[in-house]
C-alpha cells in the first residue's frame, strides 16, 4: 500500500463525510461491484430456491446468512480500486475463492450478528489478523467510529426492507389489469398453498436484487470508516505533506544553493563599504538634534505628567518623630489626639498598654488551642502517632510492549544465530526477535519501566539516560531498520543483517538476556 498513489484525497474527515466518501466510491465503481456481486451470489440464490423449493422462508434465510461470505469480494476490490490497482471483472472472481479461507467460520457464527461488520472485515481480510492481535487492534479501532459503523448497519436494514417491499410494490403495480381483475386477496388465501408458492420465491429474488444494489455501498462505507480511522491514528495526511515537501525541496534545492552562492560575496561587499555609525559619531552630533539633546527632551517629558504625578500624603505617627516637632506650629494634628498621645506616654499607661498586650496574646493563644481541641479528631486522619505501616509492593514487570511477548523464556538461547537463521526465510520474525530481545534486556537487566503507550522514541529516551553510547547506537541502528520493517515494508541490505547479529554479539554475547 502506497499513500502517493491513493485515488482519493488522504485527511481527516468526520464519520458522516467518510461515509459519502464511500458512496462516491461504489458510484465509481458500480459497475465492476454489482457485476461481480450479482455473478457471485444469484447463482447461489437459485440452488437454495430450487433445493429449498418447499421452504422459501429457509431459503432466504440462508442466503442472507451467507452475506459475510459475499461481502468480502466488493472488499477486495474497493481496496485494490483505492490505490490505483483495480482489478478485472476476471482477476476479482478467481480471488474470491482464496478470500473466503480467513476466519469463515467466525463470520458466519459469533461474529454474523455484529452492528459493526463492515468497519472490522478489514482487520481480517486486509491486515490479516486473529486472535489477540486482532482483539488489540479492535480495541483501538473501536475507540472511535463505532457508534458510525453500528449506525450504519441499523439504517442500512431499515434501506433493504424499504427497497425490498418497494420492488413488490413495483411489481404489483406493473400488473396488466386483466390480472388483477381475477386476482382477490381473498382467492389467494383460501387457495392450495403450492399454487402460490411461486409468489413466494419471487418475492426473495427481489431481496436478491435488492442485494446487487445496496450492498457494494454498504461495504464501501464501511471501508471508508476503517480508512479514516487509520488515517486519524497513523497521521497518513501528514506523512503526505512531509513527502510533497521533500519532492519541492529536491526540486528547488539546488537553484538555491547557486543563489546563495552567487549572492554572498555581493552582500559582504556592501557591508564592508558602509561603516558602522554610532550615536556618539561627529556626523550625528553636527545635526540640528543631537543625541544630548535628545535625551534632554526625554528626560523632561518624564518628568511632567502623565508619566510623573508629585502628590503630598499627611499621616499620624506614634512615637518620637523630629520632623513633626520642628513643624508642630504647622501641624494639623487634632487637640484631643495630642492629649491623648501625652497620656499613652505616662508610665502608667505604659504598664497597662503591656498588660492588654500580654492578654491579647494570651486569647490568642488559647482559642488556638481550643481549636485544635476540638478538632482532634479531625486532625489524627493527618497526623497519627502510631508510625506508618511500611508495605513493600513489588513492582509488577510488564509482560508485554507493543504486541512482543517480552518473556525470557520465550527468547532462544542464542538470539544472534536464530537472527541469522531466519534472514533468508523470514527477515521480518528476524528483525522482530532482535528488537524484541533488546526490550526484554532493557526490561529485565536494566530496569526501565516499558509501558504499553511507548513508541520506539521514548524507549530511545530511556535508552539514553543510561549513559552507556555502544548500547545507545546500537539501540538508535535496531530501532530504525525495525521501524522500515514495520511500517514502510523496506529489508535492511545484507551486510546491515550481519552487522545487526555481530552487534548483539559485541554488547551482549551470544547468548540472550537472561
Amino acid at each position: 500500500m502506497r499513500l502517493s498513489d491513493a485515488t482519493v484525497v488522504i485527511r481527516p474527515r468526520s464519520t458522516w463525510e467518510a461515509m459519502d466518501l464511500g458512496v462516491l466510491l461504489s458510484q465509481r465503481h458500480r459497475r465492476l461491484l454489482m457485476t461481480s456481486w450479482a455473478i457471485v451470489t444469484l447463482p447461489v440464490f437459485a440452488l437454495l430456491s430450487v433445493v429449498l423449493w418447499n421452504s422459501p422462508t429457509l431459503a432466504v434465510f440462508i442466503f442472507w446468512w451467507l452475506k459475510p461470505a459475499f461481502e468480502r469480494l466488493p472488499l477486495y476490490i474497493l481496496s485494490k480500486s483505492m490505490f490505483g490497482e483495480t482489478p478485472t471483472l476476471k482477476q476479482a472472481l478467481l480471488q474470491w475463492p482464496r478470500l473466503l479461507k480467513p476466519q469463515l467460520l467466525a463470520s458466519l457464527t459469533w461474529r454474523r450478528l455484529s452492528l459493526s461488520r463492515s468497519f472490522v472485515m478489514p482487520v481480517v481480510q486486509l491486515e490479516g489478523l486473529g486472535g489477540h492481535e486482532r482483539q488489540q487492534r479492535l480495541h483501538v479501532l473501536l475507540q472511535r467510529n463505532a457508534g458510525a459503523a453500528q449506525w450504519l448497519t441499523i439504517i442500512g436494514m431499515h434501506l433493504e426492507t424499504a427497497l425490498w417491499i418497494g420492488l413488490m410494490v413495483l411489481f404489483y403495480l406493473l400488473l396488466p389489469p386483466q390480472v388483477q381483475i381475477d386476482w382477490s386477496w381473498q382467492t389467494l388465501i383460501s387457495a392450495g398453498v403450492q399454487d402460490w408458492r411461486w409468489l413466494e420465491h419471487l418475492t426473495n429474488a427481489f431481496y436478491a436484487v435488492v442485494l446487487v444494489i445496496w450492498e457494494p455501498i454498504y461495504v464501501a462505507c464501511g471501508f471508508s470508516l476503517y480508512l479514516n480511522r487509520r488515517t486519524v491514528l497513523e497521521a497518513w495526511d501528514i506523512e503526505l505533506v512531509f513527502r510533497r515537501l521533500r519532492q519541492r525541496l529536491n526540486s528547488t534545492i539546488v537553484p538555491l544553493l547557486l543563489a546563495a552562492i552567487l549572492i554572498i560575496p555581493t552582500v559582504q561587499t556592501v557591508w564592508a563599504a558602509e561603516p558602522l555609525i554610532s550615536p556618539d559619531s561627529p556626523r550625528l552630533l553636527d545635526q540640528p538634534l543631537t543625541s544630548q539633546a535628545s535625551k534632554d527632551s526625554i528626560k523632561t517629558l518624564l518628568e511632567q505628567p502623565p508619566f510623573k504625578n508629585k502628590e503630598s500624603v499627611t499621616r499620624y505617627r506614634f512615637g518620637e518623630d523630629k520632623s513633626a516637632d520642628t513643624t508642630s506650629g504647622d501641624s494639623k494634628t487634632p487637640q484631643w489626639l495630642e492629649v491623648l498621645l501625652k497620656l499613652l506616654d505616662n508610665q502608667r499607661f505604659g504598664f497597662l498598654a503591656n498588660l492588654i498586650e500580654v492578654l491579647l496574646w494570651g486569647a490568642v493563644i488559647g482559642g488556638i488551642g481550643l481549636l485544635i481541641w476540638r478538632y482532634r479528631e479531625w486532625l489524627q486522619a493527618f497526623v497519627s502517632r502510631r508510625p506508618a505501616l511500611t508495605i513493600n509492593i513489588a513492582r509488577s514487570v510488564p509482560q508485554q510492549a507493543f504486541g512482543l511477548d517480552l518473556k525470557r523464556e520465550s527468547l532462544p538461547a542464542d538470539i544472534a544465530t536464530a537472527a541469522e537463521n531466519l534472514w533468508q526465510s523470514n527477515p521480518r520474525e528476524a528483525l522482530g526477535l532482535l528488537y524484541r530481545a533488546l526490550l526484554s534486556h532493557l526490561l529485565h537487566d536494566h530496569h526501565i519501566a516499558l509501558k504499553p503507550a511507548d513508541t520506539e522514541g521514548e524507549v530511545l529516551q530511556r535508552v539514553e539516560q543510561l549513559q552507556q553510547p555502544a548500547l545507545l547506537t546500537f539501540s538508535k541502528n535496531l530501532t530504525q531498520h525495525w521501524q522500515n520493517m514495520a511500517y514502510g515494508h523496506r529489508l535492511p541490505a545484507a551486510h546491515l543483517q550481519q552487522e545487526l547479529c555481530d552487534g548483539w554479539r559485541t554488547l551482549f554475547g551470544p547468548g540472550a538476556a537472561r
